[in-house]
């Protein structure tokens, strides 16, 4: 039996949560064409008779701006402390010296497996060249290529990271998939739902808290905050006579549905709390 945890880095909008989602067969992590979607270090447990994985997905890697910044990178060296192998995820048409850099400043003390991704849009001549620049990297023990998005060969990828992880018990009962609770995933689907809709810089502002979940004999009632800087911020994702709020809360409760497995009631509402992101008691309280 093989028990170990393996940490998923790089840049934002690398594709680490989509890659996540890949191997658990389960969207554990939220996903989103814009950038730093992921706040929160993520893990997803796959157990198998021979093996246990717990593979951790971190935030993009990024200059801290305000505090929200500053504890989503806390999150990714908490990640560096306790992985028994890291994957250092890059975009192969990503400028191939910056992401180095980047991976070269984690000091890892771990074997490394870089994933070259997106490959179904980059040229052989270029997917060649981002194999051969990241094998002869020090901090490099394989290099795998592979299209997180369109599939992956999972048993693949699964014997390639078994290869680096040592000998021991499960760390996670087997039905477990992830060591968060279903609160905290029903926040992310509503925050993915908002990364979706609403336009511009609005996702960056928002925070989602759960403030009500409660299991009742047809479905669940679920209440959630939807938190952001400003009155007009507030007054955009209502939208035209709550035109907005119904389109998030619609497509949040049909994914929370699917996730749960039950009939969900869904109240969805928008709160000001100005300057959130620099507010340490507020971050605490919103789960960062």
């Amino acid at each position: 039996m093989k028990a170990g945890f393996v940490n998923i880095f790089g840049r934002p909008n690398a594709g680490k949560s989509t890659l996540l989602n890949a191997l658990m067969g389960e969207k554990l992590a939220i996903v989103s064409p814009k950038v730093q979607t992921t706040r929160h270090r993520i893990k997803g447990i796959l157990t198998e008779k021979e093996y246990q994985i717990i593979f951790s997905d971190t935030p993009g890697i990024i200059e801290p701006k305000y505090k929200l910044h500053e504890k989503m990178m806390q999150a990714v060296k908490g990640a560096l402390e306790d992985a028994d192998c890291a994957m250092l995820i890059v975009d192969v048409k990503e400028n191939l010296e910056e992401v180095d850099a980047i991976f070269t400043q984690l000091k890892l003390r771990v074997p490394a497996i870089v994933v070259v991704n997106k490959i179904d849009l980059a040229s052989e001549e270029k997917i060649k060249e981002a194999v051969a620049f990241f094998a002869a990297r020090p901090y490099c023990k394989e290099v795998v290529t592979l299209c997180a998005l369109t599939g992956i060969n999972k048993k693949k990828l699964i014997n390639t990271i078994l290869k680096y992880l040592p000998e021991g018990m499960p760390f996670f009962d087997g039905d477990d998939i992830s060591d968060l609770n279903t609160k905290f995933f029903v926040g992310e689907i509503v925050r993915e739902k908002v990364f979706e809709l609403a336009q511009d810089e609005i996702p960056y502002h928002t925070a989602v808290l759960v403030t009500e979940y409660k299991e009742k004999e047809s479905l669940v009632k679920i209440t959630v905050d939807i938190i952001v800087h400003r009155e007009t911020q507030k007054a955009i994702l209502l939208g035209l006579k709550g035109s907005m709020i119904k389109r998030i809360g619609t497509s949040a409760r049909k994914d929370i549905e699917a996730f749960i497995g039950q009939k969900v009631f869904l109240q969805l509402f928008v709160k000001v709390k100005p300057k959130w992101r620099e507010n340490e008691l507020q971050l605490k309280e919103y789960g960062y």
